[in-house]
């Protein structure tokens, strides 16, 4: 059986430490595949690629590729929103109606949010599954950590500047020496929020982030427009309970006070702030046990069985 994975992209593959969650879960999924199957994984449409006949062409947020080469079988792995509009923007409305697509989404939020108008000839959902450099990190977290950091390493900035104010305004009052780090996109020049213990470093590789983790008491994922949030699994793993509206997948993700907390409204989001500040050893180390233990289900090698038994279906 010949596979193609094909991801629009401009990344190098070769360096993995720069890829994104979409292009490391793409990468991740063709290790296991080329194990068994002989498996291409390619951002660039080739000649050669377009005049082979492919036994199964899996294509991630992108239907064009169905137009441009010869597969058996089309499987479009839905990471975003799929709206009408967006189809329209990207002309891949005609894409997506006329070639009798399998659709897989990585969330049950993300499988109710795509219109029905699409007629695909299969709709499932399989979660994202942890990188494997999480994946096999070995946890040995202290249950006691002498800096209190809240990490925000969700690249969308939505909801930031109403928790940079809050933490202004609530928690440095209450807890002084608490720290809140920042890893977004574009580092912003902010030499006077670290007064009030607010870190911007900038977008950085994985294996820095989680090494990051590792000292650090909790996450902030607000999850405004997440179809999965695959930060929050990576932080979970990393035993950092998740702080989050509990809208979008989100709601999926987390159990209160079990691997996080769901707030209903952002000027609340000081509280459970402050209660993971607060926790005592015992109780910091139940909470990130239970978090360790909710990623179990995203296990690679489980979610892989699954992907799996798509392909022999």
């Amino acid at each position: 059986m010949k596979i193609l994975i094909y991801v629009n992209t401009k990344q190098n593959f070769h360096n993995t430490n720069n890829l994104g969650g979409i292009e490391i879960l793409n990468f991740d999924l063709y290790n296991y595949l080329k194990k068994h199957y002989k498996t291409l994984l390619t951002n660039s449409l080739t000649t050669k690629i377009k005049k082979t006949k492919w036994d199964i062409v899996i294509s991630s947020n992108d239907s064009i590729v169905f137009d441009l080469v010869d597969t058996k079988r089309k499987i479009l792995w839905l990471h975003n929103k799929l709206q009408i509009e967006k189809a329209f923007r990207k002309k891949q409305l005609f894409s997506i109606l006329f070639n009798n697509i399998e659709a897989v989404f990585v969330s049950n939020y993300l499988n109710y949010k795509t219109t029905k108008l699409y007629g695909f000839k299969k709709r499932i959902v399989i979660p994202n599954f942890l990188p494997k450099i999480f994946e096999n990190y070995k946890n040995t977290k202290k249950s006691y950590l002498t800096k209190k950091r809240i990490v925000w390493s969700v690249q969308r900035e939505k909801g930031l500047d109403k928790v940079i104010e809050i933490w202004i305004n609530k928690v440095n009052v209450m807890a002084p020496k608490a720290e809140l780090h920042i890893f977004v996109e574009n580092k912003k020049n902010v030499n006077k929020l670290i007064k009030k213990n607010i870190f911007f470093h900038g977008k950085i590789p994985r294996n820095k982030l989680l090494d990051f983790y590792k000292n650090s008491i909790g996450m902030i994922c607000l999850g405004y427009d997440e179809t999965f949030c695959l930060n929050a699994i990576e932080a979970m793993k990393m035993g950092l309970p998740v702080i989050s509206l509990g809208e979008t997948a989100l709601n999926e993700l987390i159990i209160n006070k079990k691997n996080g907390y769901k707030i209903n409204n952002i000027e609340n989001i000081y509280k459970p702030i402050l209660n993971l500040i607060d926790l005592n050893s015992n109780q910091r180390n139940k909470i990130s046990k239970s978090s360790i233990k909710f990623t179990k289900k995203f296990n690679s090698k489980y979610v892989f069985n699954k992907w799996n038994n798509l392909i022999l279906s």
